[in-house]
């Protein structure tokens, strides 16, 4: 058996104030999901120990819904009174059986929201040491794909295709922009993310890098509703 990965299913209350604020603030939204956990883990890296990934998601009646996967079990009555819409109990399931079934060569569809860029300005200073630069947005369909294709040699997965066309079967939809705010040293400061959507068919190629990324996530702005990698099985291609 392996390590216990928790899925949850939240609706946030559209009428609680705080609950406005963390979906018009990505920040505000990772500090509140925080608070369904205990205190006091890896205080300098609390996020990533914790493997909290969420991704924002609205029915077709335009009610918000949010996804949080973590490595260790929430409790979100810790979430603000009121938080959560009237009448609904966040739902948490285990998927840790799931993904200890996934072999080699299986088909999964698959859901990403990523934040695609790429850095620049990363030279290596007078003494030597490498800059860790600046990252900037990629754009159109050519350079999300190209930029999805690199993460699966890294991740261990290759993202299907369609016979008829030898083209991805991914669809990708431009999310816009997520902001948020952070309070620094030196004043409030405003980070801004590009999300795409990824959504279609890949092939899983190596097991212990797959199930790595898809617990730790795809991509940066992990801590800021991007990287969540939402997998189901397909049949067998």
């Amino acid at each position: 058996m392996g390590e216990s990965v928790y899925l949850s299913l939240l609706k946030p209350n559209p009428l609680n104030w705080q609950a406005r604020e963390d979906l018009a603030d990505c920040v505000s939204m990772h500090r509140t999901l925080m608070r369904a956990f205990p205190d006091g883990i890896a205080p300098k890296a609390a996020r990533s120990a914790i493997g909290l990934l969420y991704r924002i998601e609205y029915e077709r009646s335009g009610v918000p819904r949010i996804l949080v996967q973590s490595q260790i079990r929430p409790d979100w009555r810790r979430l603000p009174a009121g938080w959560h819409a009237a009448g609904f109990v966040p739902q948490v399931k285990d998927i840790g059986p799931l993904l200890d079934c996934i072999e080699v060569g299986m088909a999964l569809r698959f859901r990403l929201l990523a934040n695609p860029t790429r850095k620049i300005c990363t030279k290596s200073g007078v003494d030597g040491t490498r800059s860790n630069g600046k990252r900037v947005e990629l754009r159109g369909d050519d350079q999300w794909l190209a930029w999805l294709a690199r993460k699966g040699e890294q991740h261990g997965f290759r993202v299907g295709e369609v016979q008829a066309t030898e083209l991805p079967d991914v669809v990708t939809q431009k999310i816009g922009r997520v902001v948020g705010r952070k309070e620094g040293t030196t004043g409030t400061r405003k980070l801004t993310f590009f999300g795409v959507l990824f959504e279609g068919a890949l092939e899983v190629c190596d097991r212990a890098r797959f199930l790595a990324a898809v617990r730790a996530g795809v991509g940066p702005g992990k801590a800021f509703g991007f990287g969540l990698l939402s997998v189901a099985r397909l049949p067998r291609w």
